[in-house]
């Protein structure tokens, strides 16, 4: 396990107007777990999180770093499927059609494979089931939950999850609001909305990895 970092600055020099909200995001980002970005909001551009985050919640985030020793490493590892699952989101879920406004350019782009039928639009909240095929930029296939074969298929299950709670990658939720039922699209993941600087070394998504999936929405409940 890499070695614990030492604290930068002291309570008063936290407090100082000359130390400067970036320095103390950066600091958190590259020294804390992905759970505890989440929970305190400092997941993505360093520019945006300032934007948005005040000193004092920075500075609150910096001790409780440091108390509960939550620093990188200290995730559980859990296979692909149970990331695709549960994997926290950088930010909290915004309505799609006010995501550009509030952060510039969405992190992924869309291509409709297959229409859908242009009524029956995941709502916030509403459990989606959606089959997928996940690749890396080479082709590489890292994940999957469609089995070989249509028989396999009829006999398994979708993956569900309520969409745009943070369930699963943000580029997934936010992709999967904009689908109707029935539509097979091709989402291209940016590595903000996926898997971040850190990657997910144990399913093979290196660092700063552009994801490319292939989802079909095949319910929404």
């Amino acid at each position: 396990m890499a070695e614990e970092p030492t604290r930068e600055w002291s309570e008063e020099q936290l407090k100082c107007d000359d130390l400067a909200k970036k320095d103390i995001i950066k600091f958190i980002q590259d020294n804390a777990a992905h759970s505890f970005l989440n929970e305190h909001k400092l997941l993505g551009n360093i520019k945006n999180v300032a934007k948005t985050a005040k000193k004092e919640q920075l500075i609150v985030a910096y001790n409780e770093l440091f108390e509960t020793k939550r620093f990188k490493g200290t995730d559980p590892v859990e296979d692909v499927t149970e990331q695709v699952k549960t994997v926290k989101i950088d930010d909290k879920p915004k309505d799609v059609k006010t995501e550009i406004v509030d952060e510039g350019p969405p992190k992924f782009m869309k291509s409709v494979l297959k229409k859908g039928d242009k009524t029956n639009f995941p709502k916030k909240g509403e459990t989606v089931s959606c089959w997928y095929t996940g690749t890396l930029e080479d082709g590489t296939v890292f994940d999957t939950n469609i089995p070989a074969g249509a028989r396999k298929k009829k006999q398994a299950k979708p993956l569900s999850f309520k969409v745009g709670m943070g369930r699963v990658i943000r580029g997934w939720d936010e992709a999967v609001l904009t689908m109707s039922k029935g539509e097979t699209a091709r989402v291209e993941i940016e590595p903000e909305w996926a898997y971040g600087r850190k990657g997910l070394p144990d399913s093979k998504i290196p660092p700063n990895a552009k994801l490319i999936f292939e989802v079909e929405l095949v319910a929404v409940d």
